[in-house]
């Protein structure tokens, strides 16, 4: 037969099963059509790929098989192409009979041969269709993407997806060929590409070291080879063509083929050798199940490569070396490391990404057999613990997954314990940086295998600065130098250093020696000759580089600051360090003065002369090592002396090359070396430390000697070692004061040690501190390090119950026995290293202890743990923090609260009100000052100075703290944040202990009020300057924020002094009572699972609807606060991007909070979910939540799409309020019985106090299945809504929480949302609200208003009740029937029937039972579902709130009331006033018996019967209740009236308020007397009669009761009446 003459391709050909049927290269299409028609004779030819392969390969395959077929005239052979939707839903049972029905419908036989063209769901399906399709056909694999190159295709396995898992219906079925063409991953996207890798590194790591190490360097020739494009030119099809890149590229494919090619055949169907392509599968798949389909299966099998490698690690079979390599190589392709990947988190998913999950679904591995789970161990990079999978136990997975782990005390198991730690960090990071810059190669010894010199390692590589290979299994790096000649990176490649602060530092100055280049892509007018781009995580952001950026922009160097001032990251301009005097300020830290140093050999124009300046240097033991590896590497500095022989702190460094030396071995770490020596102490044991001795370049070396000897231990120290002997548990001395300058990083373990110290030496204290004390003094730069270490350790330390106290300078630490201590504590780590290795010490020896990050000592000891274990021999198990769902950071609810802000802000107003909701005591900082100093403020200030002043201030504040633990405010002075030691203090208390209130208020108030004020000294400069330097401190240092809202709106619109101070007192009480969590402000109604709503306001500026809002919250339980509609221009928001300010949000929650009591629902929507705020701003939207929180806001709407960690943050702090964890479906897609809702309430649930879920109804079955969905999904409050008119059923069948509208809004917040009547009505008319009636028991009551009051509730909120009158004087059968009648929904009583009703009652509430009568009839169900009747007194709590709310002025242990009469009405009167708090209550009545027999009931209550009215044994009262008939009153006095006469000087008090309990007539001459008389408020009768009612309307019905409409009915009938 003849045969075109085709171009044969250079090839790599792989065996497997014994057969040359993996053929490798590029641009092979006319080669693979040739090679298939000649060998594999077919009738029909059918090619399947799917639509996104075709777009690029489809039309090059139809051209070549249409080229060969025409080549061959004498064959009938057909060519078939099928194209398939791609991805994995394709892969299924449904996919696979679509094609069997191509097959079928185009009459292929069993002769015809299958070509699957695309990645790994093509090539398992149409391998699976090839395996059944009459009974086997012939196929071909032709892989498009890398990981199908490398694993799918290779080996035989095709399946199939079930909804019950991957691959789980399958065969074993060889292709006939593989063809492997190099040159598709040209057109393949990045991320895929790298997604091969992970399988490629996967497959070195198992079985070849060599190729191994070539991947860990050959990632930038590797992206090279994908980038170029060869389509046109067919560049690489021979080996002439080939480019060095492309040759790596086939290379580095054929070798990992070539692996699982040998493996496969040797173990075809998997019984075990082929088991160890699997490594990093075990885990992998788990996560992969997990996060798919969003994370590609090689992210996920990279991540379980780590951890598996740990696995191994924590089991003694494979070094840190080993996990440090694969980690570093998968981090140099881009491969993601662990689950706090940021790639990762930002999944909505990964949070359920928990320990339990992962172990359920390890379950199923194919490879398990019996309950152990199977994991391919490595023993070292490029072999296999054993030729299998090894059985491990779930606790040491566990251990491995746990974000936190917890330390069982005990005897280490190995005393007496030897051991080494990992190399020196500091060491490891010079030596690099040393190597790198100098000529040569050099082979390091002992590097620390760590985040931070994987950091280090990779920035070089990036600036092309070093090249970087492995010996002795990765013992030894070989490093070749660059000579000091590095590149400016790619356009937009950021050097991402993590909180590496070492690499950060020194690649600062690394950076300036970065070759020009002006066609750099980063070169502009202000960078000529390009820049280097450094930047790290938040914490790094935070921490101080200004120092060394000013030396060096002084030294003609360009840097530029792109966020904060002072912080990474930078703009590094390129072009040379120049050289000459450089002048450093190195009191903050000594990493600046070695990184010019290590650099200064390189200066472009002249030596360097370095002088340090600004203070005391900082660390000086660090700087000489730098100075003694310098000379290592060939360049001497000199370090000027003056006359006298001191050494200057001036530096001459020459310029010159630095000479790499053959090896270099680098020191163990010494700060690590402390906590396995510090364990030795504290446990009595004895540890010795290997290459750390005398002769170490390490100032920390020291830490044995100068403080655990002192503290009692034996401690022996050689050059190359040290051993340390703890005395008996518990007998450590405290060791007075030690300076720890010269080895800061060890003072954490000195910390932890001194925190049991007894009493010692107090050697160098005072003579009235403490004997337990330790003093640790010179480690003020550990407050810029991975954290502010110093405060660190106070606020956990503080957990154990240990007390401390911060200094300038350092801390004390008052040492404990050890059993005093508290267990179970949970210390936070702070992500940094040093906190947690500190603390596991003291976890040797306190039960409990959890360390919540336990990954953060793998900055410099990765295998800490393990090590703690396996070779100190205390053993650790793996923890899943609650707040993984998440947990949240509590206060002690009584802990003291502390107020800050401006004077004249409200502080001490703010505070008294606080104290008095509370029950706490109240303390006003200056004037305990004032009494404790003798002194005023003004006059010690004068005296004395500001600088004095503020340090006592400081102590007193101190000191007050110390006294008052608990319940109790403190209001601080205006000035306390000018220290920056107090706002160290305040900000540690807010983290640890209690909550700081910030207390604002209009900044023009403020200067007006200062303006006028003279009892507190004069600022000395302009208030406005004073407030704006202070404003933002004080934000820094709180909490929490209140603000003073002085009513100047509200009294706009019509609300009197008494209205507006009534709601100041209630919004302070509600605002303190969140925030501590005393008495939070939350629904009852959801609490109790009642029906529950809230109300969606959509006003873009809620001012002028602040007279409506009363209005519009009747018959809801909260309001619903949308921040994405407001405005300041008050113009409505149309739609996205729409980011309110923070300010003007929080004064539209402050007018909210001053016009309602309801719990607020703060959300922020965003425009995918339905509202306006954009959906990419979620720092701005996490600034909201967090503004929301500050001021106490009850529920947040948090949507989960937001990232896990910023939500977990949130939850983390949110105290007593709730989260509403919602989401929005608006395209309809989301049906309620699929999976993507179950994935969607599943994560809302883990975060969320309560769930809620919104789609959309296509039809009025979406409604039912809304339901059916909720009623299986109860385990926390669920708001389940479909939005549309088809979907307004669902509004009408929620039961938790459902958001309404009212007609009176300018919109409605969503499609399809109802008014609280609509929603009553059409429950009504569903049938599921029945009509209930309600009465009136008593008489005379036919001209009652109740009847019109509560019918009008009834009716505005749609309820189908009705209210009626039953005239009766006495109790009847027919009483007794009506209120068990099923109907009965409650009934009001008056007289006669208030004391005889109660006989027929099942309960009656504690005040009626005090009071005497009961006017209030309430049923209620019983657990078995009988009624039970409970009778209660209203009046009593109308008295009460009306009284309250038009108080002006508070109510003090000076305040009084009066009460006129002694019959039921005055019982009720005196029961309230009682309740208010007033603690003397004036008695009148005619008949003075009576008025004694009253006082005598209520012996407690602090009663004084009067004679007259005419003058009060104490103070005038400010609460008047008359409770007299209004005829028997009369304010004339030469009245023949029978009535009382009411003097003037019944309200000579300057303000107060008079309730009138008689409605008629409608001016009394009590009210009357009190309208005369200024800043007195009435109460009408009629004002009683409505409040009460409100009281018994709630109660009934569980609604809040519509009181303006109802109120308006009963004055409109009552003034017609008058």
């Amino acid at each position: 037969m003849a045969t075109a003459s085709v171009e044969q391709p250079d090839l790599t050909k792989v065996s497997i099963l014994g057969k040359d049927s993996i053929h490798c290269g590029f641009h092979l299409s006319p080669y693979i059509a040739d090679t298939v028609l000649t060998n594999l004779p077919a009738s029909t030819y059918v090619l399947i790929t799917d639509t996104r392969v075709a777009k690029f390969h489809l039309e090059s395959f139809e051209a070549a098989f249409t080229d060969a077929l025409a080549a061959r005239p004498n064959t009938s052979a057909r060519f078939l192409t099928h194209v398939i939707p791609p991805g994995e839903t394709s892969k299924s049972r449904e996919g696979k009979a679509e094609i069997e029905d191509f097959l079928l419908d185009n009459s292929c036989t069993r002769d015809t041969v299958v070509l699957a063209l695309g990645g790994g769901v093509i090539g398992d399906l149409v391998g699976f269709v090839a395996a059944t399709f009459m009974r086997g056909v012939r196929f071909v694999q032709i892989p498009t993407t890398l990981l199908a190159m490398v694993d799918s295709s290779v080996g035989g396995k095709t399946a199939i997806d079930t909804p019950h898992g991957k691959n789980l219906i399958g065969s074993f079925w060889q292709p006939s060929y593989v063809f492997i063409d190099a040159a598709f991953l040209e057109t393949l996207p990045q991320r895929e590409f790298v997604n091969g890798m992970a399988e490629v590194i996967k497959t070195a790591a198992i079985w070849n070291e060599d190729e191994f190490s070539m991947l860990e360097a050959s990632a930038p020739a590797l992206f090279a080879a994908i980038g170029s494009s060869s389509s046109t030119t067919s560049a690489g099809r021979t080996t002439a063509t080939r480019s060095e890149a492309q040759s790596l590229l086939l290379h580095v494919i054929t070798e990992s083929i070539g692996v699982k090619a040998h493996i496969v055949t040797l173990d075809e169907r998997e019984t075990g050798l082929r088991n160890l392509v699997n490594f990093g599968h075990t885990i992998g798949h788990a996560i992969e199940a997990v996060l798919t389909p969003t994370i590609l299966h090689g992210e996920c099998v990279a991540i379980g490569m780590v951890l598996e490698g740990e696995v191994a690690r924590q089991l003694g079979v494979l070094s840190q070396v080993g996990v440090g390599r694969i980690t570093r190589a998968l981090k140099a392709y881009g491969l993601p490391t662990s689950t706090k990947d940021p790639r990762i988190a930002a999944v909505p998913a990964s949070r359920l990404l928990t320990i339990d999950r992962l172990l359920d679904i390890m379950k199923i591995d194919k490879k398990n057999s019996g309950p152990e789970k199977k994991i391919v161990l490595l023993s070292r990079i490029g072999k296999t613990y054993e030729e299998r999978a090894t059985g491990v136990k779930d606790e040491v997975i566990r251990r491995v997954l746990a974000e936190a782990c917890r330390v069982i005390p005990g005897i280490p198991r190995g005393n007496p314990v030897r051991m080494s730690t990992p190399g020196s960090k500091s060491i490891s990071n010079r030596a690099l940086v040393l190597a790198a810059l100098g000529n040569g190669t050099c082979r390091l010894r002992n590097l620390l295998h760590s985040d931070d010199t994987q950091v280090m390692m990779s920035a070089l590589i990036e600036l092309k600065g070093a090249k970087f290979a492995w010996e002795d299994g990765g013992e030894t790096l070989v490093v070749s130098g660059g000579g000091g000649a590095f590149t400016i990176p790619p356009a937009g490649k950021e050097l991402y250093l993590g909180n590496a602060g070492t690499a950060a530092r020194f690649l600062t100055t690394v950076c300036t020696l970065v070759g020009p280049d002006s066609s750099s892509a980063t070169a502009s007018s202000e960078f000529p000759e390009g820049y280097t781009f450094i930047t790290g995580n938040a914490r790094m952001k935070q921490r101080p580089c200004g120092p060394l950026v000013d030396a060096l922009r002084a030294n003609g160097s360009k840097v530029k600051y792109i966020e904060s001032e002072g912080c990474l990251p930078l703009h590094i301009g390129a072009g040379g360090l120049k050289g000459g005097t450089i002048q450093l300020a190195a009191s903050v830290s000594s990493q600046y003065v070695s990184s010019i140093l290590l650099c200064a050999p390189y200066a472009r124009d002249e030596d360097v002369v370095l002088e340090l300046v600004g203070g005391q240097v900082i660390s000086q033991p660090y700087i000489d090592m730098t100075l003694a590896m310098m000379k290592t590497f060939g360049v001497e500095v000199t370090r000027r002396k003056a006359e006298d022989g001191t050494l200057l702190d001036i530096y001459d460094i020459p310029r010159a090359q630095y000479t790499n030396p053959e090896k270099y071995a680098i020191e163990s770490d010494a700060s690590s070396a402390t906590y396995p020596l510090a364990v030795a102490a504290i446990t009595g044991t004895t540890c010795t430390i290997e290459n750390i001795g005398t002769s170490s370049l390490q100032g920390d070396a020291g830490f044995a000697v100068n403080v655990l000897k002192r503290m009692g231990c034996k401690v022996e120290q050689s050059e190359n070692e040290t051993t340390v002997t703890g005395p008996p548990i518990g007998q450590l001395k405290a060791i007075g004061l030690v300076d720890m300058e010269t080895m800061t990083d060890a003072f954490l373990t000195a910390v932890v040690v001194a925190a049991v110290c007894g009493e010692g030496s107090a050697e160098g204290l005072e003579s009235d501190v403490p004997k337990n004390t330790t003093r640790i003094l010179g480690i003020a730069n550990q407050r810029v390090k991975e954290c502010n270490r110093i405060r660190a350790m106070i606020d956990e330390l503080a957990k154990f119950g240990v007390k401390t106290k911060e200094l300038d300078d350092g801390l004390e630490v008052y040492g404990q026995p050890i059993e005093t201590l508290n267990k179970n504590v949970s210390v936070h780590c702070y992500d940094d290293h040093r906190v947690a290795m500190a603390f596991s010490v003291l976890a040797t020896v306190v039960p409990g202890t959890i360390l919540e990050e336990k990954r953060c000592v793998e900055k410099t000891w990765p295998n800490w743990w393990d090590d703690l274990t396996n070779k100190i021999g205390i053993d650790v198990e793996g923890i899943e923090l609650a707040h993984q769902s998440p947990a949240v950071a509590k206060y002690n609810p009584e802990a003291t609260i502390i107020i800050v802000g401006m004077r004249g802000a409200g502080k001490t107003h703010i505070g008294g009100i606080a104290a008095a909701s509370l029950g706490w005591k109240f303390i006003d900082a200056d004037h305990v000052f004032e009494g404790r100093t003798g002194e005023l403020v003004s006059q010690y200030v004068r005296s004395k100075g500001w600088t004095a002043f503020r340090q006592a201030e400081s102590q007193i504040i101190q000191d007050l703290l110390a006294e008052n633990p608990t319940r109790t405010i403190i209001s601080t002075g205006g000035g306390i944040v000018e220290s920056p030691l107090n706002r160290a203090l305040l900000s540690g208390y807010g983290r640890a202990t209690g909550p700081v209130v910030y207390v604002m208020r209009d900044v023009n108030e403020i200067l007006s009020y200062l303006g006028s004020e003279t009892a507190r000294p004069a600022y000395g400069e302009e208030i406005a300057d004073v407030y704006w330097r202070r404003e933002p401190w004080f934000r820094e240092v709180s909490t929490h924020e209140y603000i003073s809202y002085t009513g100047g709106f509200h009294a706009a619109n019509g609300a009197t002094p008494g209205e507006i101070a009534s709601a100041c007192r209630d919004e302070t009480a509600r605002f303190f009572r969140q925030i501590t969590g005393i008495k939070p402000n939350l629904s009852e109604a959801l609490a109790q699972g009642e029906r529950s709503f809230f109300l969606s306001l959509t006003y873009p500026d809620l001012l002028p609807a602040v007279p409506s809002i009363p209005l519009l919250t009747a018959g809801a339980d909260a309001i619903e606060l949308r921040v994405d509609l407001l405005n300041p221009s008050g113009d409505p928001v149309t739609g996205p991007p729409n980011i309110p300010s923070l300010d003007f949000v929080a004064t539209q929650l402050s007018a909210l909070r001053h016009t309602s009591s309801l719990p607020v629902v703060f959300t922020v929507r965003t425009a995918s979910q339905g509202g306006a705020f954009p959906d990419t701003a979620e720092k701005e939207a996490f600034a909201l939540y967090n503004l929301a929180l500050r001021h106490g806001v009850e529920y947040i709407d948090v949507e989960i799409s937001w990232s896990d960690k910023k939500i977990q943050d949130l939850a983390a702090r949110k105290g007593a309020s709730q989260i509403i964890a919602s989401w929005h479906d608006w395209s309809g897609n989301m049906k309620w019985n699929g999976a993507v809702v179950k994935e969607k309430y599943a994560l809302a649930e883990r975060v969320g106090d309560i769930v809620k879920i919104v789609g959309k109804a296509l039809s009025i079955e979406d409604n039912f299945a809304l339901r059916a969905f909720a009623a299986a999904h109860t385990s926390k409050p669920f708001i389940g809504i479909n939005m549309g008119a088809e979907g307004q059923l669902s509004r009408v069948l929620n039961t938790a929480f459902t958001p309404v509208s009212h007609p009176l809004l300018p919109t409605r917040a969503a499609p399809g949302q109802m008014s609280v009547q609509d929603i009553h009505t059409a429950l009504h008319l569903n049938g599921q609200l029945a009509p209930q009636k309600f009465y009136l028991f008593g008489s005379p009551i036919a001209h009652s208003m109740s009847p019109h009051l509560h019918n009008t509730g009834f009716e505005k909120l749609g309820l189908p009740h009705k209210y009626h009158i039953f005239e009766t004087a006495t109790i009847t059968d027919e009483v007794k029937a009506v209120i068990r009648a099923p109907e009965f929904g409650g009934a009001s009583v008056t007289i006669p029937l208030k004391l005889d009703i109660i006989p027929l009652l099942d309960e009656v509430s504690p005040e009626a039972k005090a009071i005497g009568a009961v006017n209030t009839i309430i049923p209620r169900k019983r657990a078995d579902g009988s009624t039970s009747l409970f009778g209660t007194n209203t009046d009593w709590r109308a008295i009460h709130d009306l009284a309250r709310n038009n108080l002006v002025v508070g109510i003090t242990n000076e305040t009084t009331a009066l009460v006129l009469g002694a019959g039921g009405t005055a019982r009720a009167a005196l029961y309230a006033i009682h309740a208010l708090g007033i603690k003397t209550i004036y008695l009148f009545n005619r008949t003075r018996a009576a008025a004694q027999a009253l006082a005598d009931t209520f012996p407690t209550f602090g009663i004084i019967p009067l004679d007259s009215l005419n003058s009060f044994p104490k103070a005038a009262p400010t609460v008047v209740v008359s409770a007299i008939p209004a005829t028997g009153t009369t304010t004339e006095k030469a009245s023949d009236s029978a009535g009382v006469y009411l003097p003037p000087s019944l309200f000579e008090a300057p303000s107060g308020v008079v309730v009138e309990m008689a409605y008629k007539p409608a001016v009394t001459p009590v009210l009357g007397l009190a309208a005369k008389s200024s800043g007195w408020v009435g109460v009408r009768g009629v004002d009683i009669l409505c409040e009460q009612g409100f009281y018994q309307y709630e109660a009934w019905t569980g609604r809040k009761a519509p009181r303006a409409a109802m109120k308006a009915k009963v004055i409109s009938l009552y003034d017609s009446q008058q």
